[in-house]
């Protein structure tokens, strides 16, 4: 069973029980959401852009839509605005989430059986997932914030990254590409600092491969924007870059998008085209397009923001890093130093994200937290899901984004009461 089905099988069965499973949004800002009025928004946009009449306007909501996207020129424009990602519209495809920007772009990058990718990990499951389904192999390398508790650290081991690569070319292999989350990963809560950031796209430079970097988390930092993308630094010609508007707008309106400025061989037509354009074909065979009323909510919303993510998500922002400080307090009371916790429980301390990985002395597996919903009325996730292989056995992910505070303060406390019972 899939760790998603197996969570949401685990929740349904505990219905009281508080869930630090889900890294979900916030509901509370479901109630700022009106997708009439943003989708209005949206069609004067086109009238007045485009100089579409109202009923063009509408049947170009109504109809299939272009598989590269309608709303790329907004995209595009908050990217340059608030994180200093220039590019053209045309290197943008507006995906089906950010899942099925992962999924396009390991389909067009892999083209051939000894072409492999390179994740950090443990790793977000839906990059995985992608790879599993297409049957493209991958290459663990360590989170270097593995074996720290501060959350700011190189965020990968690079001496393990070099070793692999030279592995691959002794194997007749190659590293086609490097999956990362450098702001506050899924699972893990790791973080790269600028230097590290430099230093990998120069990895990637040397070593000819791309970087595709996911960008779900940035939002969230102490001071969002303090450190750019690595797609906004030198060397970002390297990188594909992977977003959503699920955690700052809609998750519900499964709008993401990829950044593909790159320019490739086309086998097809022998010319050199982006390739944006290539991941487009893809998705005119996988999806046809996204959904364009979808698209027209979020573009509503951007242009109501007078196009600038960075207005949209201040207050998203600050709720998550309250709940990440409530949670990460509430783990100091109840399970640090002088407080009688049991040996061997630690956790990091992430300046930002959903998540903060907890470590036991016990295994953390299926069987604990089936024992943790039913006698103590706390769910959490296994770590062991997000790693390659083995790995992970003995910890476990907290996510504190959509719960309030009053739950959260409980949570822990069933947590503690649960960890003290079953820890040596």
């Amino acid at each position: 069973m899939g760790s998603i089905s197996f969570l949401n099988e685990v929740m349904s069965r505990f219905p009281d029980a508080i869930s630090f499973a889900p890294g979900a949004p916030h509901t509370s800002f479901f109630a700022e959401i009106d997708t009439a009025r943003h989708t209005a928004r949206y069609l004067r946009h086109l009238q007045e852009e485009r100089g579409l009449t109202p009923e063009e306007a509408e049947r170009l909501l109504y109809q299939y839509g272009p598989s590269r996207g309608l709303i790329n020129g907004l995209v595009a424009d908050a990217l340059r605005t608030d994180q200093g990602i220039d590019v053209p519209p045309e290197s943008l495809v507006i995906t089906v989430g950010c899942q099925e920007a992962m999924l396009l772009t390991v389909r067009a990058l892999v083209a051939s059986p000894t072409d492999l990718v390179a994740v950090v990990n443990p790793c977000f499951v839906g990059l995985s997932g992608a790879a599993s389904v297409l049957g493209v192999d991958l290459v663990p390398i360590d989170d270097a914030s593995d074996t720290g508790d501060d959350g700011d650290t190189d965020g990968i081991d690079f001496a393990q990254l070099d070793e692999v690569c030279r592995a691959a070319r002794r194997a007749g292999r190659r590293i086609r590409a490097l999956y990362v989350a450098p702001d506050f990963s899924n699972p893990s809560g790791g973080f790269m600092g600028l230097a590290a950031r430099h230093r990998l796209l120069a990895v990637a430079e040397r070593e000819d491969f791309l970087v595709l970097e996911d960008n779900a988390y940035a939002f969230t930092a102490e001071q969002p924007g303090a450190l750019p993308p690595l797609k906004a630094l030198p060397g970002g010609e390297r990188v594909v870059h992977l977003g959503t508007f699920a955690k700052v707008c809609m998750p519900g309106a499964r709008v993401g998008y990829v950044v593909a400025d790159q320019r490739v061989h086309d086998d097809a037509s022998g010319r050199t085209v982006l390739l944006a354009d290539e991941l487009a074909t893809l998705k005119s065979m996988v999806t046809v397009n996204t959904s364009p009323l979808a698209q027209a909510v979020i573009g509503g919303i951007l242009l109501e923001h007078n196009g600038s993510l960075a207005s949209l998500v201040r207050a998203k922002a600050a709720l998550y890093q309250r709940n990440l400080r409530l949670l990460l307090d509430a783990l100091d009371r109840g399970l640090g130093p002088g407080t009688g916790a049991p040996a061997g429980v630690s956790w990091n301390r992430p300046r930002g994200g959903f998540f903060v990985r907890v470590r036991l002395p016990v295994v953390a597996d299926e069987r604990l937290l089936e024992r943790s919903a039913r006698e103590f009325g706390v769910l959490w996730t296994p770590m062991s899901h997000f790693y390659l292989g083995d790995g992970g056995d003995r910890q476990l992910r907290l996510a504190c984004s959509y719960l309030d505070p009053d739950t959260i303060e409980e949570g822990v406390a069933r947590l503690t009461r649960f960890l003290h019972t079953v820890c040596p």
